[in-house]
Formats: C-alpha cells, structure tokens, sequence
C-alpha cells in the first residue's frame, strides 16, 4: 500500500468542519479506550459497537461518517494491542499503556463518506453530516491512473501550514533493478551522518542545530505574548511552521540519501540501534535527535523492498571496539576518532566499525535472523519494518510512505 498526499484549498466554515470532524474522532477514541478501561476483557468488536452506542447518544458524533467512528475506535485498539505486545514480550522500561489524546490532528474515513471527482480527480466531496463539502486537491502527484477501488483509506490531517488529504492507495509498486554486485556496511554517527566500509562519508546536516538561532527567537516572541490573546496565537503558528520546515528537510534528507545507498548496493549492512534507550543520555538527546538515524533505516528498508534488495540488522556489540584485520578488541574512548591496533592496523574509527559491521551482515545473508542473535528471537535479512503510517505511529501500519 501506498500514500499519495495533497494539500486541501478551502474555504474557512470548510477547515472549521474538517477541526470539528477531527475532534469528534478524538472524542470516540478517548471514549472507546475509556470502555476499555470499565469493562475487564473487552475485544476490538466491542470497541466498534460502542461507535454506534455513541451516534445514538449524542447528536453531532452522529454526523461523522460511520466508518470513519470505526476508525477512531480502531485507533484506541491499536494503542491498547502494543500495550498488551510490549507486556507479552516483557519490553523493558514502560509498556506504553494507552493514554488518552488532548490534541488529535487527523480524522480517518475508510471507503465511504467521500467521493473523488471523476473527471479530474482533483475534487474530493465528504458526504457525512459534518458539512465539509467539496474541497480542491493541490499536489504534482497524480491519482489519475488509480481507480477508486483501490483507495482504502482516505485522511485529512491538520498540520501547522494547513491542512492535507493523505489516499491510501492498495497498489504493490516494485521496480526492476540491475545488480550492482556490492556490498555496504554502514556505521551511523553524530560527527558525519554515516561513513561506509569503503571510507566514504555523508555529512551531518544538523538542521535542528542550524535553525536553532531562529528557533529560540520565535519561542521568546511567544512568551511575551498575552496567553488567550489572537497574537499569542499567531506567535505560536509561526514556530510550529519552523519546527514543521526542520522536520521536513530532516525527512528529505534521510530519503535522498537512503535511496541513494539501495541503488547503488545489492546489500547493506547497518547496526540495530535502540534510539530511544540512546536518547536518555542528556547530553546527545537533541543531537541523536536532530540526526533522524531511525528515518534513515525505515526509509532504507523501504526503499530495499521495493527495489529488491536486502538489508541486515546488525547488533552495535565491539563493532567499533573490534579490530577489522585481526579481531582483537581494541578500548578507546569516545573522544578517540582514529582505530590503532598492534597489530598495525590504522583507521578512521567509523570506518573500521563499518567493515565489522559488513562482515557481520555477509556472515547472516541468506538467514532469517538478525546478525549474531539466537534465530528464534531475531528478524529478517529482507525489510525488518512496514514502513508507512495511517494511524499515529509509523511502523505499526500496512502503508508505505509516498515517494
């Protein structure tokens, strides 16, 4: 599955219809997840039958479209199925028990309640009661050369620059490449973005860092403004717009460069990092953050599927502290950039981590288990995640990202 997005022109009582119809999903959510909470042993079709309950009882949670409640009560049974993932797998730390949401910024409607213009496709009518109407579809992408029965999912999603329609469209895209016959172990870092086995580097591009200056200036201007006041909230609309340009080119750049890498290796190698244990140090957080390393491999896998290629999860254990030419582990410390070893060995530190890494992938290929772990707990030498969103969290969902 994939998504095609365009931005919605509208008229203003239009855009106060599509806030309504997304606080009404917010409110179905929090209400099924409050069921959940009552009533011990209650399954995802409970969940759904409460949204008809829910139309009855109130009046304007009727003028959403039925589907799109069912999409709502889907949402809180996705927070709760991880919930019950993460305690089955004894996940360490917090489990992530479902919260409830304070600011919901899409609404979800699966096959029904809209209609796409048959001519032109360009138009998108909602035909719910929540009077949205027909709404123009601003975007290069065309939805032209996909039939209406293919669309699965259809979400409008309010973002700090206006709001979007997101198709989810049921179309396997692959494409045939020729073989490169190389291979490309990748060892990701905070000084260079990521340096292979062959010595090359990319560059951190640290947009965060960049605009920070910018960043901190619009935050002052914000807390100077008088809290309820229409300046306050203009303020506050144009530092969502700089954090949403950062995110933005943070998320180009990981697919430029990730598409870059599949096309031009057979297979890659790249470590098996757990981001969000490494952001509990204070010190890197906003730098590991800043440097996207997850959007990089979820975008690496995608793009390995659907070019053909393979990926491998490598465990981070000694594959900066091993020597690649004869083995022995080698102590440095962080702050040390350059590998030494006895045994004459003399490399760049990254460099040295990539290779162990490419050797570590090669040794795996053809087994389906990360590299170095037991099988029986490990995943695959093909893409290791579903890459693309339609609920809230990325991984989770059967969508890929739009190219």
């Amino acid at each position: 599955m994939i998504v095609i997005e365009y931005k919605v022109k509208a008229h203003q009582t239009q855009y106060a219809a599509i806030d309504e119809a997304i606080r009404t999903t917010q409110f179905i959510r929090n209400k099924a997840l409050r069921y959940w909470e009552d009533n011990h042993g209650a399954t995802k079709y409970d969940l759904n039958k409460q949204c008809k309950l829910l139309a009855k009882e109130f009046e304007w949670a009727k003028k959403l479209n039925s589907q799109a409640r069912q999409s709502a009560a889907e949402r809180a049974w996705s927070a709760i199925s991880r919930f019950f993932d993460n305690c089955k797998k004894k996940v360490a730390g917090k489990k992530g028990y479902p919260k409830y949401q304070k600011n919901n910024r899409s609404v979800e409607y699966k096959t029904t309640g809209w209609k796409l213009d048959p001519n032109t496709k360009k138009h998108i009518t909602f035909t719910d009661g929540n009077g949205i109407g027909r709404v123009k579809l601003i975007g290069s992408r065309d939805i032209f050369f996909y039939s209406e029965k293919q669309i699965r999912r259809v979400r409008l999603v309010r973002r700090a620059d206006g709001y979007y329609c997101q198709f989810g469209i049921d179309a396997d895209i692959k494409e045939q490449v020729e073989p490169t016959q190389q291979a490309m172990g990748l060892d990701v870092g905070l000084i260079d973005f990521y340096t292979d086995s062959q010595g090359n580097k990319e560059p951190n591009p640290r947009f965060l860092r960049k605009g920070e200056e910018e960043l901190k200036r619009c935050q002052r201007r914000l807390s100077r403004k008088q809290k309820g006041s229409s300046n306050r909230n203009k303020a506050r609309q144009r530092l969502a717009k700089k954090h949403l340009r950062i995110s933005r080119q943070r998320q180009e750049h990981a697919k430029r460069v990730a598409r870059c890498v599949i096309l031009s290796n057979d297979l890659v190698a790249y470590e098996d990092l757990q981001v969000k244990n490494l952001v509990k140090n204070h010190n890197l957080a906003k730098s590991i953050s800043d440097v996207a390393w997850y959007q990089f491999r979820v975008w690496l896998e995608y793009f390995a599927s659907k070019f053909g290629k393979v990926t491998v999860a490598v465990p981070p254990h000694y594959t900066s502290g091993k020597c690649s030419n004869c083995g022995r582990i080698v102590k440095k410390a962080l702050s040390t950039r350059t590998h030494t070893c006895v045994c004459g060995c003399q490399l760049d530190r990254d460099e040295n981590a990539a290779i162990n890494i490419l050797r570590v992938g090669l040794r795996t290929t053809g087994h389906v288990g990360t590299a170095g772990l037991d099988p029986e707990n490990a995943w695959g030498d093909l893409t290791s995640t579903v890459v693309g969103q339609v609920q809230s969290q990325q991984v989770e969902s059967s969508c890929e990202p739009s190219s």
